[in-house]
């Protein structure tokens, strides 16, 4: 584990919360999603993260942010100079994060398709967020991604942006009977 995430893990253990009985255990280099804090930690990522749609490179990078909240898998924000820009079309599409703020959305427009809604980000973050102002991240349920070589799966629910890799250990938020949550 690296710093930050020791940090964000300690500050949500001493507020007395405790990863719930129904909680998969993580095993030797892996992660639960429960102990990730709330609000969110922003952590750096310096694995190869890849975006591709089709045949196209949309996005490679090094130097991504992880957006980690209990209960969801990481997303992943990757800065706009390591995307390809060119590529995306801005939406009509808005929503709203109680901790990032609004959100704008884009089309991933390539030779081989045209991607609704594939990618978003945040113009103008909450102060606590403004490291991710401008920053791009992508649905692995509509393009495909990729951390250090291994595709992404998908968080479950169409809404949810979440990357889950064989590090990241659940139940996730978004899945059948998760809707308390």
């Amino acid at each position: 584990m690296n710093d930050e995430l020791d940090r964000a893990r300690s500050a949500w253990s001493n507020r007395g919360q405790a990863r719930p009985p129904f909680a998969h255990k993580p095993g030797k280099g892996q992660e639960s999603v429960w102990d990730y804090p709330r609000p969110p930690a922003l952590i750096d990522d310096t694995r190869e993260v890849v975006v591709m749609s089709g045949e196209t490179e949309v996005a490679r990078t090094c130097r991504a942010v992880r957006v980690l909240e209990t209960a969801s898998p990481p997303t992943f924000y990757l800065p706009p100079e390591d995307v390809n820009q060119d590529l995306l079309i801005a939406t009509s599409g808005r929503s709203f994060c109680e901790w990032k703020g609004g959100a704008n959305y884009f089309d991933v427009r390539t030779p081989e398709e045209t991607v609704a809604a594939a990618a978003w980000t945040y113009p103008d973050p909450f102060p606590e967020f403004a490291a991710l102002a401008g920053w791009y991240a992508f649905y692995p349920s509509k393009v495909a991604c990729f951390v250090s070589g291994e595709r992404v799966r998908a968080q479950a629910g169409g809404f949810y942006g979440g990357w889950i890799t064989r590090e990241i250990v659940g139940p996730f938020k978004g899945e059948p009977g998760t809707g308390g949550w």
